[in-house]
C-alpha cells in the first residue's frame, strides 16, 4: 500500500476514455450502443487487476419507439419532434388535437388554464435543468395529465439546437399520453391560436427487459465503502457526451489512480456504472433494493458524477446532508478549486437513491446556474464530444480526487457525522 497523493496523478487514458464512449454513441439502455459501452466498461474496470467486479442484472421496463411525427394538421408540414422515453404512443391512424399554450408549463401555469386542455395538446417549455429554479420535465407532464392533456409536447429553449429529448418518467403508469420534445422553431408555429396537429407515436414496452449494473469492490482496512458511481446510458440523439460520457470516464480514471491505494485506507472503494438511469433513475434504485441492509449501511458517502464538464464552475448537490456541506468545502479548498452547494434534494441523478436509502450522498455536476454553457445542450444531438476540450477535465479530476482521497481517508467518526440531517 502507498500513501494517496494529495494531488490527482495525471491519468494518460481519462480522454481517450471519453472520446471512446462518446464513439458508441448515444447509449440508450437496450440499444446496441448501450450493450456495447457496459461490455467497454466492465473491460476497463477488470483491468485494474483488484478487487471483485460484479455485474448484476437489473430488470426494467424496456421501450422502444418506431416511429415519431408531429405535423400541422392544415398543411401536414413536418415539425421536428422526439418521442420522449416511455411516452405512450397513439392510435395507428395518429390523432389530430388543437395545441394549447401554457407557457413555461409549471403546475401553475397549467392550472391557470383550466379546462381548455382537457382533449387538447399541452405546449410548455424546456427548463434549463441544472438550477436552483428548474421545474423539471416530468413535473410539467404529471400536471399535463392531471388536467386531462391529451398529448404533451415540450419545446427546445432556443433556435438552432432542434428538438429536446428526455424521459417522460412513465414507466411503469397506467395513465401515458403522447409525448414529444420538439423544437423551438416548431414551438412558434404552434403557439399561435387555434393551431393543431397530427401526432403519430408508435412505441412497444417490454416489460422484462435487462440491462445490468457493473461495480468493482476494492477493500479497505475497515467495512465500510465509499460509493463512486456514473450512469453510461443515454439517448439516441448525440453522443451523450457532456451526460455523461465525462462523468463514467472521470470515475474510471479516479478508479485506476486511487486503487493501489486502497487496502491501508479506513474504508474500501465501491465503482457503480449504472444504466438506465434515464429510465427515471431505475438502475440504482433497483441495484440498491437488491443489496442486504447491511451492505447499505456500510455505504459512507456517494459521490455521483454526472455531467461533469460543460459548464464553467462545478457544484454539489448535496441532497440534503447539512454536514456535507462543510466536507466538501474543505475538501475543495485543499485541491485550490471553487466549489459550489446546493443543499436541497434534487431527483436528477443517481445520487438521489442513496439518499432515500440513508446514504450521505452528492452529485458533482458543472454548469449549475448557467444556462448560458454548452450544458444547456445536453438533452439534443449536440451533446457530443467537441463540446469538450481535454483541458476541461482538469479541475473536476482535481476536485474530484480530493474529496475520495478525504472520504476514504478520514476517522470514522468524520464520516458518520455525515449522516445527520
Amino acid at each position: 500500500m502507498q500513501l494517496m497523493p494529495e494531488a490527482f496523478p495525471e491519468d494518460q487514458d481519462l480522454w481517450s476514455d471519453f472520446k471512446a464512449l462518446c464513439e458508441f454513441g448515444g447509449r440508450l439502455t437496450g440499444t446496441p450502443s448501450e450493450v456495447a459501452s457496459r461490455n467497454w466498461a466492465a473491460d476497463r474496470l477488470g483491468q485494474l487487476g483488484l478487487g471483485h467486479l460484479t455485474r448484476k442484472p437489473v430488470a426494467y421496463t424496456g421501450w422502444a419507439c418506431s416511429e415519431a411525427k408531429l405535423q400541422l394538421a392544415a398543411t401536414s408540414e413536418p415539425l421536428e419532434a422526439t418521442a420522449l422515453l416511455c411516452s405512450g404512443d397513439t392510435p395507428s391512424g395518429g390523432l389530430e388535437l388543437e395545441v394549447i399554450d401554457c407557457g413555461r408549463g409549471t403546475p401553475d401555469d397549467i392550472k391557470a388554464v383550466g379546462d381548455r386542455l382537457r382533449g387538447r395538446a399541452a405546449l410548455v417549455r424546456h427548463d434549463y435543468m441544472f438550477a436552483t429554479t428548474t421545474v423539471h420535465r416530468r413535473v410539467k407532464l404529471a400536471a399535463a395529465i392531471e388536467a386531462g392533456a391529451a398529448a404533451f409536447l415540450i419545446a427546445a429553449s432556443e433556435q438552432g439546437i432542434g428538438s429536446v429529448s428526455g424521459s417522460s418518467g412513465l414507466v411503469d403508469s397506467t395513465r401515458r399520453i403522447p409525448a414529444l420534445g420538439i423544437s423551438a422553431e416548431a414551438a412558434e408555429k404552434l403557439s399561435i391560436p387555434g393551431a393543431r396537429v397530427r401526432i403519430v407515436v408508435a412505441a412497444a414496452f417490454e416489460p422484462q427487459a435487462t440491462t445490468e449494473t457493473i461495480s468493482l469492490d476494492i477493500p479497505g482496512a475497515g467495512p465500510g465503502r465509499i460509493v463512486l458511481s456514473a450512469h453510461i446510458d443515454g439517448h439516441a440523439a448525440g453522443a451523450s457526451a457532456l451526460d455523461n460520457a465525462s462523468g463514467v470516464a472521470l470515475a474510471l480514471a479516479l478508479a485506476r489512480q486511487a486503487a493501489p491505494h486502497i487496502s491501508g485506507c479506513p474504508r474500501g472503494l465501491t465503482i457503480a456504472i449504472f444504466s438506465a438511469e434515464e429510465w427515471a433513475l431505475t438502475g440504482s434504485k433497483e441495484w440498491l433494493k437488491g443489496l442486504a441492509g447491511s451492505e447499505q449501511r456500510r455505504m459512507a458517502l456517494n459521490v455521483n458524477l454526472d455531467t461533469v464538464v460543460g459548464g464553467s464552475r462545478l457544484t454539489a448537490l448535496t441532497s440534503d446532508y447539512p454536514r456535507l456541506v462543510s466536507f466538501l468545502s474543505d475538501a475543495a479548498q485543499s485541491a485550490g478549486i471553487p466549489l459550489g452547494v446546493y443543499e436541497p434534494l434534487m431527483p436528477n441523478s443517481d445520487h438521489a437513491n442513496f439518499a432515500a436509502f440513508g446514504i450521505p450522498a452528492f452529485r458533482l455536476v458543472s454548469g449549475f446556474d448557467e444556462p448560458g454553457s454548452n450544458c444547456r445542450l445536453v438533452l439534443t444531438s449536440h451533446d457530443q464530444s467537441n463540446l469538450v476540450r481535454k483541458d476541461d477535465f482538469n479541475e473536476p479530476a482535481h476536485l474530484a480526487w480530493s474529496i475520495l482521497r478525504a472520504a476514504l481517508t478520514q476517522p470514522d467518526e468524520t464520516l458518520e457525522s455525515l449522516r445527520e440531517r
